[in-house]
């Protein structure tokens, strides 16, 4: 067993945190990643208010004993959502482990941390990753280039950007973007990280609850199918290149750029939310990140976790054999 901080801290058997995917990270998702070992997440804000949240907590320890948490993500918006509402549901139902994301988390941590928790904050820049340290959390979820969703809008790669963690902050931090194998683990182990966040490459698991004809479509996808939306509105989302995403591009590159009003039509969440119930991946925008092009099948969430688990200690075992003493190299 790959032992770190993040097992430790958390309770868990492998160093792996599901990503906190909207209208993915659903009870059966989060109990299968949490019974294979590693750490299911449900997302607060795929359920319609508070009280669902409740239910859908209740439903995940129906299916597994183990450790899951829950995420809350900050979102821009003109009528936001109940976050206190989502955040007290959550504690009230016995939840220690929450990851959070998006601007002004502070209110939030405040309160998360009064009540016990672990949190986990998930940060683009190390900038922002130090702030949240001064905020209180425990583990920082440093988001690469790589990733799906939003990528912050500075552009830097998870190899520079892991190890800047590394030099910079002083707290556990774990890996998120572009991995999906045991190699991406074991390389996240080697620039410091203490485990890895996973959102694309479950997605593309049996028990995940979108869409066959999605999954199929991720596994036949490779890493240049992506695309970035809302580069022009500072707000940068990587996303599956389907018609829609480019019909958007095509609207921010034009003479004078475009307003969000512009785009509303095609980037509604109702159309990305029908992408992955009805499986027409050209319907509306979806989330991909560039390691779609390590994926090759669609696995149980208990067979994937173990593969990574096992293929990042043949890495870190095969690298332990290239250190040699200086007598033995003189030999060669």
């Amino acid at each position: 067993m790959i032992e770190t901080k993040l097992t430790k801290l958390l309770g868990i058997e492998v160093p792996l945190v599901q990503g906190g995917m909207q209208w993915v990270g659903v009870p059966k998702l989060a109990a299968a990643v949490s019974n294979a070992g590693g750490l299911g997440i449900l997302t607060a804000l795929t359920q319609p208010d508070p009280n669902a949240l409740r239910l859908a907590i209740r439903e995940t320890r129906k299916m597994t004993s183990k450790p899951f948490g829950v995420n809350i993500t900050l979102l821009p918006s003109i009528n936001p959502p109940d976050y206190e509402g989502y955040a007290r549901a959550a504690v009230d139902e016995g939840i220690r482990i929450i990851e959070t994301a998006g601007n002004n988390p502070g209110p939030l941590i405040k309160y998360f941390k009064a009540n016990g928790c672990t949190v986990i904050h998930k940060c683009t820049t190390i900038r922002h990753a130090k702030s949240a340290a001064r905020l209180g959390v425990d583990v920082l979820s440093i988001d690469g280039f790589e990733c799906a969703g939003h990528p912050g809008e500075e552009d830097v790669g998870g190899l520079v950007l892991l190890a800047r963690a590394a030099q910079e902050l002083q707290i556990p931090y774990i890996a998120s973007g572009g991995i999906a194998d045991g190699r991406g683990l074991a390389a996240a182990l080697a620039l410091g990280a203490c485990g890895a966040n996973m959102g694309t490459r479950f997605m593309c698991t049996a028990e995940s609850p979108i869409h066959q004809n999605i999954k199929d479509k991720i596994v036949a996808s490779t890493e240049a199918d992506t695309i970035h939306i809302f580069r022009t509105l500072r707000n940068t989302s990587r996303v599956f290149r389907n018609s829609v995403t480019e019909q958007v591009v095509a609207l921010e590159r034009r003479p004078g750029g475009a307003k969000f009003e512009d785009l509303r039509e095609l980037v509604a969440g109702a159309r990305g939310r029908l992408v992955y119930e009805k499986g027409d991946p050209e319907y509306g925008v979806w989330t991909l990140g560039v390691c779609a092009g390590l994926i090759k099948d669609c696995p149980t969430c208990e067979v994937l976790v173990r593969r990574i688990e096992r293929e990042a200690e043949q890495v870190i075992e095969r690298m332990a054999r290239m250190r040699v003493t200086r007598t033995e190299k003189s030999k060669l």
